[in-house]
């Protein structure tokens, strides 16, 4: 059972449960297809696997990574030690897993008696502005005190779109004017939490300035601002990429994670596609791991990642 932030309780469903509900198309996707190359009762082979390729592919779980599954499986293959479907299906849960946890090895910094610092970064539509204030609403239900800082100032809608979530959530914005500078409002949103003991200031960034050079000195002079509160600020640097762009959002990330110091990933859009092998594809090729995924337009919509049971909802 949850207490929700107005007051009513209600169930909560599992993280698999959802998950798997988000995820039916890929799972479509991939454990069906499964099942029809192994059900003409033929030797699992190195055939087998060819056609498994392009299912891997078709998932979005990217070249490289289903090249490194396949050379995994191939090699059990071809010492017999996968004979059925279920024992594909099994191996396969085994290898993706072990992807997705060795990214998950980057820990979250802890603080304490300071503000935790969360600079949320993206690409404009990828649902960044909403991100941030959903995972506010997740982390008030958490009990934790938020505060959100307007700091896409660039953008005078992202203001008010942010604005928005702040009177759903029952959180603070600390804004400027539009075309202000985004390092004086996190300055402000930074000294009111520290006046107001507030757990977590969660900082709404730029999605696009004039050109990608101006966005990432914005975010390194925003960086340096956290620096003079606290000096282990920002405690996390979370990406926001859209999960139904696949692989061309492989590409806008490697670009943030080059100069914006990302440390992990929030993962929008995932109930929408039937390309969630994306979410394998992240960790393997960013090593970067997905700490939040988007499975629906509701406020509570935004949920901590949980890498066995997301595998589990692929199969099952």
């Amino acid at each position: 059972m949850i207490q929700t932030l107005f007051g009513n309780t209600e169930e909560e469903p599992s993280f698999l449960d959802r998950m798997k509900e988000a995820v039916t198309r890929t799972r479509e996707t991939l454990s069906e297809r499964i099942e029809d190359i192994v059900s003409l009762g033929k030797e699992i082979d190195r055939d087998t696997l060819d056609e498994l390729e392009a299912t891997l592919i078709s998932a979005d779980l990217g070249t490289a990574t289903t090249t490194a599954v396949l050379e995994t499986l191939r090699s059990k293959v071809d010492r017999k030690q996968i004979g059925d479907v279920a024992e594909l299906k099994r191996v396969l849960k085994e290898e993706l897993l072990t992807i997705l946890n060795v990214a998950k090895r980057r820990p979250v910094q802890k603080v304490d008696g300071e503000p935790e610092v969360i600079l949320v970064v993206g690409v404009n539509g990828t649902g960044k502005t909403t991100s941030t204030g959903k995972l506010a609403y997740t982390l008030r239900a958490q009990g934790k005190s938020v505060l959100l800082a307007a700091a896409d100032t660039f953008r005078a809608a992202a203001i008010e779109q942010l604005e928005v979530w702040g009177d759903r959530t029952g959180v603070d914005v600390i804004k400027n004017k539009p075309g202000g500078d985004p390092s004086a409002v996190l300055f402000d949103a930074l000294q009111a939490a520290k006046a107001r003991n507030i757990d977590f200031v969660i900082v709404d960034t730029a999605g696009r300035l004039h050109t990608k050079s101006n966005l990432m000195t914005e975010l390194e002079k925003m960086r340096r601002t956290a620096q003079r509160f606290i000096a282990s600020a920002p405690h996390e640097t979370l990406l926001v990429m859209d999960a139904t762009t696949g692989q061309n959002g492989l590409q806008q990330a490697r670009l943030f994670t080059q100069s914006a110091g990302v440390t992990g990933i929030v993962l929008t859009k995932l109930d929408g596609t039937a390309k969630g092998g994306v979410v394998v594809a992240i960790s393997k090729e960013l090593g970067l791991p997905v700490r939040y995924v988007g499975v629906g337009e509701k406020v509570g919509d935004l949920l901590p990642f949980n890498a066995k049971d997301f595998v589990e909802s692929l199969f099952n």
